[in-house]
């Protein structure tokens, strides 16, 4: 009995593994789409959302099945709760990223901007992309140093954010009511994708250490 109890907890680490390599496929997919205007490339990401979809279910019932039938303590208690909710935050950062491709695919033939505009949204998905590989590595390796670097690198994401509300706000770019719209949403995804990287991050301290998030990171969390 206790070996198939070790077998159904190493399932389930495993499959939440599946699912954020899954979520940085496609935030990687995405990014290249956004800057390439690559339509085949935009759609596999729509079409691939279905998969991370399909991860958090199969988690759900795993986790689920296991409290009831296992009754966990300590921590492998803590390991099936947090796999539960990092399951639906990487869930929620799979549909950031197809969100992101269906913008890219929306504006095909061409690109969401042009010049600086569009510069920027190559640097925010190119740095969004960091972020889905981060998250993916610390799920799998459970290296803190992993989460250290995804918080501390959020900043920069935030930045850009706020930089795509001084381009919304300019005239002198002569923007188009669609551009801006695009403007204002992708600036939205992108910060979001990262802002749910953070939260894996303490979710994911919380898995290895047991010890409960400060005051701030649990504010960071909740926001989620």
């Amino acid at each position: 009995m206790r070996e198939q109890f070790r077998q159904e907890m190493k399932e389930l680490t495993d499959t939440l593994v599946l699912q954020a390599q899954a979520a940085s496929k496609a935030i990687t997919g995405a990014a290249a789409s956004l800057k390439d205007a690559n339509l085949a490339l935009a759609e596999r990401v729509i079409d691939a959302d279905h998969t991370i979809d399909m991860l958090e279910r199969d988690i759900d019932e795993m986790g689920v099945s296991l409290l009831a039938r296992q009754a966990p303590v300590a921590s492998d208690l803590r390991t099936v709760v947090s796999a539960l909710r990092l399951s639906a935050t990487l869930e929620r950062m799979g549909d950031l990223a197809r969100h992101v491709a269906y913008v890219a695919r929306g504006r095909f033939p061409k690109t969401v901007a042009s010049g600086e505009v569009q510069e920027l949204f190559e640097n925010m998905a190119d740095k969004a992309a960091q972020v889905g590989q981060l998250v993916a590595k610390l799920v799998e390796t459970q290296d803190l140093s992993l989460a250290d670097e995804i918080i501390a690198g959020d900043d920069a994401l935030d930045d850009m954010h706020a930089k795509t509300f001084e381009f919304a706000l300019d005239e002198s770019l002569e923007l188009s009511r669609q551009e801006i719209v695009d403007v204002i949403l992708l600036g939205r995804y992108l910060e979001r994708f990262g802002d749910h990287g953070v939260s894996v991050a303490h979710r994911m301290r919380f898995l290895v250490t047991g010890m409960e998030p400060d005051d701030e990171a649990r504010a960071e969390i909740e926001e989620f």
